[in-house]
């Protein structure tokens, strides 16, 4: 049985930067336990990555505050899950917009096939959301998981709804 784990934008600009929310930095821990949990070979992560031109971007036009600027600090995996990241190997994709673009290149890089896929990161009523239906539809025989315990937002009345919405996409939310 194949099981992965997929680390969603934990960037510094998403705990303690332009976007960054009080309990963000909460996660740190519990995230980079789990990370060693599934260890070599089954962790994969996303970095929200965007260009200086980002305020002119459809995103941008509707998020206007720059943040997770390629290779700047606030673009970095934060703290101690970038650590754990990095003592698993973990796989990193870049993505421009909310939900990974599972190209060909990408898919070279992933399992075939999984069993069973877990998400956590930031921000569950955005990229988390996004990123659960992009894999869903990548493979639709596996089991997706958010672990709620592991997953915020800015706005708990979204985080709410957003996992009632996994739920309703048959996504399978423990520790709500």
């Amino acid at each position: 049985m194949k099981k992965i784990l997929i680390v969603i934008d934990f960037q510094n600009d998403f705990v303690t930067g332009s976007l960054g929310f009080s309990g963000a930095e909460l996660l740190d821990q519990p995230i980079a336990e789990k990370i060693r949990q599934y260890g070599k070979g089954n962790v994969f992560y996303t970095l929200d990555t965007h260009e200086e031109t980002y305020l002119n971007t459809r995103e941008g036009k509707n998020l206007p505050v720059v943040h997770c600027i390629k290779n700047t600090h606030g673009w970095e995996v934060f703290g101690e899950t970038g650590r754990a990241l990095k003592d698993v190997e973990a796989v990193g994709f870049c993505k421009n917009s909310f939900g990974l673009d599972i190209s060909d290149e990408v898919f070279k890089k992933l399992p075939k096939e999984a069993d069973e896929i877990e998400l956590v990161g930031l921000v569950s009523n955005i990229c988390v959301l996004s990123n659960a239906v992009v894999f869903q539809t990548k493979y639709p025989n596996a089991g997706i998981t958010v672990d709620a315990s592991l997953t915020k937002s800015a706005d708990p009345k979204l985080h709410e709804a957003a996992l009632d919405v996994l739920q309703g996409l048959q996504v399978n939310v423990i520790n709500k």
